[in-house]
């Protein structure tokens, strides 16, 4: 009998699904003759860290549960390629996955190709950024954009040392410059 971790997850605390999914993924299991090991019900964007689907992998990794039931694929990858690294590590610690409303059952061999074209999909996916991003920078470069971190405090070293002869503070002259105390220290000190 496989033992079954359950996640479900909404995005902001507006939306009342929690209880739809969680039904919806007990019910599954039980037809599938699962025991429920594990359930997690997590509010928050998919954005911030997700210390709950955290805590369902560890148990993956411990082998307390044989397979991860979730409602909805978005519900589990923050992106395409987050996703496709965590089904590849499930399917590497023996951990099957089942999407509910996709349908998508990890456990079976075509089940098994599906993750296999995401995980392309996912590879065509960072391609396709990667050439973007370097394009960017080639337009920006041929504009004359300056790339890289700003200069700031290297540019304000005549002025800092000017104010400081006057007599001003270094906390009133990285105040008015707008830049941090210790930059003002470094460029005052003696070498």
């Amino acid at each position: 009998m496989f033992r079954v971790g359950l996640y479900a997850r909404v995005s902001t605390p507006d939306q009342q699904t929690i209880p739809l999914q969680m039904r919806a993924m007990r019910e599954y299991a039980v037809t599938r003759g699962w025991t429920i090991a594990l359930q997690v019900k997590k509010v928050g964007s998919g954005a911030s860290e997700r210390e709950l689907r955290k805590k369902l992998m560890e148990a993956a990794r411990r082998r307390e549960i044989d397979i991860v039931l979730v409602w909805l694929l978005d519900r589990w990858g923050r992106s395409l390629p987050d996703l496709v690294t965590t089904l590849e590590e499930l399917n590497h610690l023996g951990v099957g996955f089942v999407s509910l409303t996709e349908a998508l059952d990890l456990t079976t061999p075509t089940g098994r190709a599906m993750a296999g074209l995401l995980s392309v999909f996912a590879a065509f996916e960072h391609e396709i950024l990667r050439e973007r991003v370097r394009a960017g920078l080639t337009h920006a470069r041929q504009n004359g954009t300056r790339l890289g971190r700003p200069a700031t405090t290297a540019v304000k070293s005549a002025e800092i040392r000017k104010l400081y002869r006057n007599g001003v503070s270094k906390a009133e002259i990285a105040r008015r410059l707008q830049i941090g105390r210790t930059s003002v220290r470094r460029i005052l000190s003696p070498t």
